[in-house]
């Protein structure tokens, strides 16, 4: 499960966040883009897959039902791998070159994650095309209990009723963790204190900003 990726060339940083949804990575970012902001650094905050794919209905299907007979989970999976080799070299590359530290919600990593969790684990094109992404300056891995992440979820009125693929959750959260130890990730367990989590991310992120703060 390594991946070669390209090699962070430019003056910005690039500082991913993986995990199961409810995991916490949305309070993390925030208190990192305004950590960073106010100690006078330029933040581009993003997203993968993006929107050009969140709101395709192959997607959306295998988000919110449990029927997919209509589609191939390969399909998908390279549809957002195309979307992450576009928004990587035509979007996160810009931003890095243009000198600001890039958040993108979610990488690469969640894409091989689930494409192994379903059964694809002998898929080698997945590898070929991380020759193409951006490797990140740091990786965080944010690492929760199954249950617990479902029940943060479901806490989300508008996600109260959503289909959770339980033993799906289960895959990708041992997946997370071996994906990390094996792409010198950081992993942080978000069952700790919200201030705690934030302590630990921010002790990594200031080896790599720490000359321009």
């Amino acid at each position: 499960m390594k991946l070669e990726m390209l090699n962070n060339e430019f003056d910005g940083k690039l500082i991913t966040f993986c995990g199961l949804d409810g995991c916490g990575k949305t309070t993390q970012i925030k208190r990192l883009v305004k950590w960073l902001e106010e100690n006078g650094h330029k933040v581009y905050l993003t997203k993968q897959p993006t929107d050009f794919v969140r709101e395709s209905e192959i997607f959306r299907t295998y988000m919110d039902s449990p029927k997919h007979d209509g589609y191939d989970y390969r399909a998908l999976s390279l549809l957002c791998a195309s979307d992450r080799v576009q928004h990587s070299n035509h979007v996160i590359s810009q931003k890095l070159k243009e000198g600001y530290i890039v958040i993108s919600d979610r990488y690469f990593y969640s894409c091989l994650a689930n494409l192994i969790a379903r059964g694809f684990k002998e898929d080698m094109w997945i590898y070929e095309i991380a020759k193409s992404i951006q490797k990140p300056d740091i990786s965080f891995f944010l690492n929760i209990p199954v249950e617990d992440a479902i029940a943060r979820v479901r806490e989300r009125p508008e996600e109260k009723d959503r289909y959770i693929d339980v033993e799906l959750q289960k895959k990708l959260h041992d997946l997370y963790v071996d994906i990390a130890r094996e792409n010198q990730g950081v992993v942080i367990s978000t069952i700790l204190s919200e201030s705690t989590c934030f302590e630990r991310i921010l002790l990594e992120v200031k080896k790599i900003v720490g000359a321009y703060v």
